[in-house]
């Protein structure tokens, strides 16, 4: 039962939680438009010619703009997390994503699948529910410094930024902000992780597998 519950939380933690939106505390605050369109996730064009091996390697998660429940009641206690992503090995194959962050001061890997498509911009992250499903877009990449994805799951739109290292322009953050609120997410729901405290291993008790 503990690791069930451990296997929600990080599940949450990294966004992909399907409760509903609730006030709470953020990390930022400005005040959003009530009024603002959402922008449909089918006018985001993904980033062309996405290259996996200049994909590939480790990104540090720098930034989440989202409503999630968990975020807005303890976003003040999101701990430093780093992700790998591996090439394929043929065009049909998967990413492999590998995720360590913390809980409780104890260090885990979550360890997932990003199912390729014909749009090389689009991977699917499969549920054991097909509804449940989550399609990420990368939005914009340069490879080197800065990665920004964009996650559907049900009608929630959570957007990401990542870096190569765990500072980055204050540019690439700005156009990460801009983004996000033309999705309806505004400074009060984004939320800034450490830029310290990185977990560089995690024994098996502690790797979960999301297969």
């Amino acid at each position: 039962m503990l690791r069930v519950c451990v296997y929600l939380s990080l599940v949450i933690l990294l966004g992909f939680s399907l409760w509903e939106p609730v006030d709470g505390r953020r990390t930022r605050y400005s005040q959003t438009n009530p009024n603002q369109k959402k922008k449909p996730i089918e006018e985001i064009v993904p980033a062309q010619d996405i290259d996996f091996n200049k994909l590939s390697g480790k990104w540090y998660l720098l930034s989440v703009a989202s409503r999630c429940k968990y975020l807005l009641e303890h976003g003040f206690k999101v701990e430093g997390t780093v992700i790998t992503m591996f090439a394929p090995d043929s065009p049909n194959a998967p990413i492999q994503v590998s995720t360590f962050t913390k809980l409780n001061y104890q260090c885990w890997e979550i360890k997932q699948k990003y199912e390729t498509s014909q749009n090389l911009g689009r991977f699917l992250l499969k549920a054991k529910i097909p509804v449940k499903n989550t399609e990420i877009i990368i939005v914009e990449t340069n490879y080197n410094s800065y990665a920004i994805l964009l996650y559907k799951q049900m009608n929630k739109l959570p957007m990401k930024l990542y870096g190569r290292t765990p500072e980055i322009a204050e540019s690439i953050v700005d156009k990460f902000e801009d983004m996000a609120k033309k999705q309806d997410l505004g400074l009060d729901v984004v939320f800034q992780f450490p830029t310290y405290g990185f977990c560089q291993s995690a024994d098996k008790e502690h790797t979960l597998v999301m297969a």
